[in-house]
């Protein structure tokens, strides 16, 4: 009888802890299962076959900061242009977004070029300072006789807000500059086609940071939309007036919610039952020293 007893008493005392062990490993099997998407963010950016799904975006290029072409991510901003001209287009990107701009300069094949041309494009942010890229071939030389010259840049991750001597890229406008870097003098003046694309990838939680702008950087920007530059009023052109740079879609810095906050919650998760299954561990199987006689 006292053997029975002593061990129902033994199984009771380990069905708990059973149970919290399977809890604690269930809760972690779900927790580090939602982990590879915010990993998967890390890889490369697409391909450049995205250039050829983007929408038709705008058909001409600035020529300045002030008067670059409004282009939204997704669309595809085309150009006709001379060799030795500094073709702009500005674009939205907000927190927590890595942005990736493709450019194609098509070369006329059915004339010939003196020498190689070296093409090249740079990323400024709204505060119109240079932003370095993280991978992709920013610099391409073309031969004589090539037909297309392909440029990719990737951004850093857009930070919410950055550190005083930092100068990490902020939400706000970026401005895209394609031009010819080295090129024969006997080549200037050549015609050219451009065409631009821009698209971004959220990372995430991983990347999000304390702190938030009160407002986008935007400044400088007077994109002018066709209908008011072909308007008129009183028989005269009416001068182009300036257009503010449309935002995103769901607006600036929208993407509160990150992936870190299931982090956060999975980690309590796991602090609670640790702590339950060591309770169980050091308070005992509260049995009595002894076993009273007549039992």
């Amino acid at each position: 009888m006292r053997t029975v007893l002593r061990r129902s008493r033994s199984l009771q005392s380990r069905r708990p802890r059973g149970r919290v062990a399977a809890g604690a490993a269930l809760a972690a099997a779900a927790l580090f299962t939602t982990a590879p998407p915010a990993l998967a963010d890390t890889s490369p950016s697409p391909s450049a076959s995205q250039n050829e799904e983007a929408e038709a975006g705008p058909t001409e290029a600035g020529t300045a900061f002030r008067t670059a072409a409004r282009l939204a991510q997704g669309q595809r901003g085309t150009a006709s242009a001379s060799t030795g001209d500094y073709l702009y287009w500005v674009f939205p990107a907000d927190t927590g977004q890595r942005t990736t701009v493709r450019a194609t300069v098509s070369l006329p094949a059915e004339q010939a070029r003196q020498s190689a041309s070296t093409w090249r494009i740079d990323v400024y942010d709204g505060l119109r300072r240079r932003q370095p890229c993280t991978y992709g071939l920013q610099e391409r030389r073309a031969a004589e006789d090539a037909a297309e010259v392909r440029l990719t840049c990737t951004l850093r991750t857009v930070r919410a807000f950055p550190e005083p001597w930092a100068n990490d890229p902020l939400p706000g406008a970026y401005y895209v500059r394609l031009t010819v870097s080295r090129l024969a003098a006997d080549d200037l003046g050549r015609p050219f086609q451009a065409e631009v694309a821009v698209d971004s990838q959220e990372t995430g939680g991983s990347t999000a940071v304390g702190g938030r702008l009160s407002e986008p950087l935007t400044p400088g920007v007077s994109a002018v939309s066709a209908e008011e530059e072909t308007a008129e009023e009183d028989g005269a052109e009416r001068a182009p007036r300036p257009a503010a740079l449309a935002g995103p879609e769901d607006g600036w810095s929208s993407g509160w919610w990150t992936d870190r906050w299931l982090w956060t919650a999975g980690g309590a998760v796991l602090a609670a039952l640790a702590g339950i299954f060591g309770y169980t561990l050091t308070r005992g199987n509260g049995r009595p020293g002894r076993v009273p006689p007549g039992v």
